[in-house]
């Protein structure tokens, strides 16, 4: 990092994306979060102009086209926001010798290995979004010297649209929820990785940039469920809320046709995080109990 960065700004793209307001309000006034018009992949030009505007000790890329299904016929427009667009910007930064920390995703893995993937294991990805965010890191590590990736998975948080508000709601709505019961991953809080990106900030801070660092690392909360284990988690809080609790069924993936194929055990061994950088996220149990609270508080 450049000299006497301690406390410098922290940019974020995404705008009001889960992880960006997650960071915002864990970072306090160093976090800005910047989202189209003012940066806009579709925009080349806004990328490094962003970067120059506002000097930042540190980017974080948050931005991303993140709708897995509509990618399958929108090729172009999520190329140009998970690989194109992260390139330009890994090139703004590098120009300046600013770290970025871009965010990617356990799709860029089949699904097939049957344990949890580690950051060397090949990648092959299954769809069009994988496989723009696996060209992405490719793009991101070739344009910067100074670049972590992290690759987190089935993010949700208190605020905007994920697979845990969905439930609460449609727990609410409905006597019976049929949940695919046979995919396997690790349910991460944008809150516990925006808390993982800080902590990861303060030692590149405490130490200076080391070479070491730069590459790709598996970022999720400990622990591991399914989508139906994940559906019954959230509803049991809710219910202890006084919400209904609807009859749930597990059903196959095939039972829930996507455009999009979904991994069927895409879980992510997080080692290598807490090796180099000291960092480790929480269990996910406790934080869904917790952000499933703090929803159903505000509503």
């Amino acid at each position: 990092m450049n000299e006497d960065t301690t406390g410098g700004r922290i940019l974020v793209t995404g705008g009001n994306g889960q992880l960006a307001v997650s960071l915002a309000a864990a970072g306090g006034p160093r976090v800005v979060k910047i989202g189209r018009p003012e940066f806009d992949f579709d925009r080349p030009e806004t990328i490094a102009a962003a970067v120059t505007r506002y000097k930042p000790a540190v980017v974080v890329n948050a931005a991303a086209w993140t709708a897995v299904d509509a990618a399958e016929n929108e090729i172009e427009a999520a190329r140009r926001a998970n690989e194109t667009g992260p390139g330009i910007l890994a090139m703004a930064c590098a120009a300046q010798d600013v770290p970025l920390i871009h965010i990617s995703t356990d799709y860029v893995f089949s699904g097939d290995k049957g344990a949890p993937y580690v950051e060397t294991d090949p990648i092959s990805p299954q769809t069009v979004y994988g496989a723009t965010k696996a060209a992405g890191e490719k793009a991101v590590l070739a344009a910067s010297p100074k670049a972590v990736i992290l690759r987190t998975a089935w993010v949700y948080s208190a605020h905007g649209r994920n697979f845990v508000k969905t439930m609460i709601a449609a727990g609410a709505k409905n006597p019976k929820l049929r949940v695919v019961g046979d995919q396997h991953g690790n349910p991460t809080c944008s809150d516990d990785l925006a808390n993982a990106i800080l902590a990861i900030l303060a030692r590149i801070e405490q130490t200076g940039w080391l070479p070491g660092y730069a590459g790709i690392y598996h970022a999720t909360a400990q622990g591991e469920t399914t989508w139906y284990g994940l559906a019954a988690a959230t509803l049991e809080e809710a219910a202890r809320h006084g919400r209904p609790m609807p009859e749930m069924e597990a059903i196959r993936t095939e039972d829930w046709p996507t455009p999009a194929k979904r991994p069927k055990d895409s879980r992510l061994d997080c080692g290598k995080l807490k090796q180099v950088f000291g960092v480790q996220l929480p269990h996910w149990q406790p934080t869904v109990v917790r952000t499933v609270d703090k929803i159903i508080s505000t509503d």
